[in-house]
């Protein structure tokens, strides 16, 4: 095998596969980056068997052939090289990388005990990457960041006709963000989970790559998710299992509800929460015209501030964990947001969880395609 590749062609296409390359393998040649070198066209793909990525890039292709080297180190290799063209060349038990007066010469791995790729199914529908990217951001910060239910870490993609959407939970906030996409005729809907590291691996790499293709396939014999765009593609297999119906939360019509600047918002809650100690709430009254925000439980510092808003409706007194009210905030893409209250009509006692959604102005009520429902914590008075 022996090629000659672009420098930044080359850096660009190895970061991006080795993104998806697990931390931490009991099983050495996982690590490994696969180079397939044959008609002027060089494959690097990396498998896990539970994620796998895979580019092609144009090279000047010498000899045809293939090989494994270790992932990250040519990936950090590859983003210190001087600007010049790269030759790879493999000879006996080394692969030798040449870039001016630099030289390299990595081992080569076992390529008889990679694992075979994924095979990608046909395609379900196709989606605008900037806009699925924006969408996985927005879930994202809903879904559980540890592995103790492993379907809490993942993201729900459910497909329904000309909609797709992303629905995340950690069981004490939701978020459901819903886009418009183009099925495939006769393309069946699907719900499916999806891990929700590997589709943020997928937002940063198919966010500028035009019209992303959406495969899913969940049958007795194949539980798998493929995104593909222009000369790259990401599998991942499914998380077993389903969200309870979840989705139900979310309430069409909030009659009481507070407007506000995001910005006020996000602002006074950080510094409200300098005295708050870790994981413990603020309290957050909403007034005919302003929030009032104050530390709660904490005996060593106390701190307290109001903002401007407008409401509608009737006042209300809610304690909120600030890290989540931020990372829902983060979803709003407006000057302002809306703070809805929803109802517990079977047991008005118990708090109701706060829907948060985009508004474009004070004076409208309309709101995006995202919403984020933060359940309030049992009131200190």
């Amino acid at each position: 095998m022996k090629f000659q590749v672009n420098r930044d062609v080359l850096s660009e296409a190895v970061s991006f596969a080795v993104r998806l390359l697990p931390q931490r393998t009991t099983t050495p040649v996982l690590g490994g980056i696969l180079i397939e070198a044959d008609a002027n066209t060089v494959r690097l793909s990396v498998f896990d068997h539970e994620v796998s990525a895979q580019v092609e890039i144009i090279a000047q292709v010498e000899t045809s052939g293939r090989t494994l080297v270790p992932g990250r180190l040519l990936s950090d290799i590859a983003t210190k090289l001087p600007n010049a063209p790269v030759e790879f060349k493999l000879e006996g038990t080394k692969v030798h990388v040449a870039c001016g007066t630099t030289k390299f010469a990595l081992p080569i791995m076992d390529v008889a005990a990679y694992p075979t790729l994924p095979e990608i199914p046909v395609v379900s529908g196709v989606v605008a990457g900037d806009v699925l990217a924006t969408a996985i951001n927005q879930a994202a910060a809903a879904a559980m960041k540890d592995d103790v239910q492993p379907i809490y870490t993942a993201i729900q993609i459910e497909t329904t006709g000309d909609e797709l959407s992303l629905l995340a939970t950690d069981k004490y906030r939701m978020a459901l963000v819903e886009v418009a996409w183009k099925a495939n005729p006769g393309a069946e809907g699907a719900s499916v989970l999806v891990p929700s590291k590997t589709l943020q691996e997928v937002a940063k790499t198919f966010a500028n790559q035009g019209d992303v293709s959406l495969s899913i396939i969940n049958n007795e014999e194949r539980q798998m998710v493929a995104f593909q765009a222009n000369n790259r593609s990401v599998t991942a297999l499914l998380i077993k299992g389903n969200y309870p119906p979840i989705k139900t939360m979310f309430s069409t019509e909030v009659e009481n509800y507070s407007v506000v600047s995001k910005q006020d918002l996000l602002e006074s809650t950080r510094r409200v929460m300098l005295v708050v100690q870790r994981d413990h709430p603020i309290k957050y009254t909403f007034g005919e015209s302003t929030i009032s925000l104050e530390s709660i439980g904490n005996e060593v510092a106390e701190a307290s501030e109001s903002i401007s808003a407008e409401l509608n409706g009737e006042e209300n007194s809610l304690s909120l964990k600030p890290q989540y009210l931020i990372d829902g905030l983060a979803g709003v893409h407006t000057e302002f947001v809306k703070i809805g209250f929803t109802r517990n009509h079977e047991n008005p006692n118990k708090p109701s969880p706060v829907l948060i959604t985009s508004h474009s102005a004070k004076e409208k009520s309309d709101a995006d395609n995202y919403r984020y429902l933060l359940q309030p914590n049992l009131l200190v008075r």
